[in-house]
């Protein structure tokens, strides 16, 4: 059985597809992750035309390293679970399309964030609700097109373990809803994280690796951090997983090529 290491897109810089591509390779990794955020230019990527995803499977071909998992974050600006009906069907709308997109790129797996509601709303029962209900019709799109949807979990209470997104999971009962965890976020979150690992058991169809430590959840370089990354892999696998991506951010400097390298040789031992 191999096992996969991917690559964050926002662990490079915007430059050329054809050169994430290639910078990618060279470090070593399997495939690509692409980002589709909350910023106007990465939402735009939901209306490519025929031509521009054509253009991007060509270069994937080209090159021989493919974009096979999308990281969908927009939905932290137009949450699933918005009591605002325009906002919520905004954010269906975005969902549509992330899949179509996904479809179209031979993409298997779009992680999605675990929020209910993010920035203007607070979390209540009504919003809960909501977002459960449109994580069903979600699924039934995504069955649709052969996509899988995957939560992640992040770093706040309402989903920052796999325990609290399989409650999601078993409540819409759909094999295109499955869990994509943050092992960072995972680690900070969970009293336990192998009993957590465990819960997800047969639903996990992914996961990141990412470094954290109490409080930080993101922009820490692999080493400096607390996770057990030789433990977290060691269970996923056994488990039968066999996709896990590198989450880290580019920091601006020039050798961000050397710390693809870096990561990639950190975490590749962990999964042999």
């Amino acid at each position: 059985m191999t096992n996969k290491l991917g690559l964050y897109e926002k662990a490079m810089p915007d430059v050329p597809w054809r050169e994430k591509l290639q910078a990618a390779r060279e470090a070593g990794f399997d495939f690509v992750e692409m980002s589709v955020d909350e910023s106007a230019a990465r939402l735009a990527r939901l209306d490519w035309t025929a031509a521009q995803r054509r253009e991007l499977l060509e270069t994937c071909r080209d090159i021989g390293l493919h974009v096979e998992t999308m990281c969908l974050s927009g939905h932290r600006k137009f949450p699933l679970g918005s009591s605002n009906p325009t906002t919520e069907e905004r954010s269906l709308d975005i969902m549509q399309k992330a899949i179509e997109l996904a479809r179209d790129l031979e993409i298997g797996i779009i992680q999605l964030a675990g929020y209910d509601v993010y920035y203007d709303e607070t979390p209540t029962p009504e919003t809960r609700e909501r977002f459960t209900r449109n994580l069903a019709r979600s699924a039934k799109m995504a069955a649709s097109a052969n996509v899988v949807l995957a939560l992640e979990t992040m770093e706040n209470d309402f989903l920052n373990t796999i325990t609290k997104g399989m409650d999601f999971v078993r409540k819409v009962g759909s094999p295109f809803l499955q869990m994509y965890p943050d092992m960072g976020n995972v680690t900070n979150g969970a009293v336990d994280v192998a009993a957590d690992i465990e819960s997800g058991r047969g639903h996990i169809a992914a996961a990141h690796l990412k470094e954290t430590v109490p409080g930080v959840f993101r922009d820490m370089m692999f080493g400096d951090g607390r996770v057990d990354f030789a433990l977290v892999t060691r269970l996923l696998r056994e488990q039968g997983v066999t996709r896990y991506t590198a989450e880290f951010w580019h920091d601006g400097g020039d050798d961000w090529r050397e710390k693809l390298k870096f990561v990639h040789d950190f975490l590749r031992p962990f999964l042999n």
